[in-house]
């Protein structure tokens, strides 16, 4: 997990306008994948079946990632309006295993409106928020739906499987063995380290209705 807080945003109502709901999204994915191409400009042989292979795992991933009763009640305490901006591609498995429990994280909240921004198509945007000097996604950049504030950024993956990925890249770990392990890791994972950290950040991000004290029972 790699997060900052900021007070500007490059995001504007213009990006806004020209991005996706997560269902916008998913079709969108299913039909390139249905003309045998993915998002970018890439539509190379390896490249489709990347995104294939990250369909099945949008899908599983909507079907795993539960919310516990700790994070469905923080989020329905959220009391201010927040736009929660991803920036993601259809061929990048890192997207494809933490964007389907971003968006339940945001589904459990009815103040919180998720857009969906592509990578290649707003570069400006992710130039803003690089990841060790590189454009890595997913990248999360919280608005203040009010003032477009920008209250915070998470990504591109959980603390752990960041770990695990910089260990391996710097062990320059081929990458067959390298995709192997870090997609294994998120099956195991079944999300629960995401939504672990989200319980420390949604606190940061949004204003909560403070937890009424239970009045005590007389004996």
């Amino acid at each position: 997990m790699i997060t900052e807080t900021m007070s500007k945003t490059v995001i504007t109502s213009e990006h806004l306008a020209q991005a996706m709901t997560y269902t916008q999204y998913r079709e969108l994915i299913d039909t390139l994948l249905a003309e045998n191409k993915t998002t970018g400009t890439d539509h190379s042989e390896a490249m489709v079946e990347y995104t294939r292979m990250n369909a099945q795992r949008m899908r599983r991933v909507e079907k795993t990632a539960e919310l516990d009763d700790e994070l469905v009640d923080m989020m329905l305490r959220v009391q201010n309006k927040m736009i929660w901006v991803i920036v993601t591609e259809a061929w990048c498995g890192d997207a494809a295993q933490t964007v389907p429990a971003l968006i339940k994280i945001a589904d459990a909240s009815p103040l919180i409106d998720v857009k969906l921004l592509l990578r290649d198509e707003h570069p400006e945007v992710i130039d803003a928020h690089l990841t060790n000097g590189g454009r890595s996604i997913p990248k999360l950049i919280v608005l203040d739906a009010e003032t477009m504030e920008e209250l915070g950024t998470w990504g591109p993956r959980p603390a752990v499987a960041q770990e695990l990925f910089m260990n391996m890249k710097a062990r320059a770990v081929p990458y067959n063995e390298f995709v192997e392990k870090l997609h294994g890791w998120y099956g195991r994972d079944r999300s629960k380290a995401l939504l672990q950290e989200f319980k420390e950040l949604i606190p940061q991000w949004g204003r909560l209705q403070p937890i009424e004290e239970q009045p005590m029972e007389r004996f």
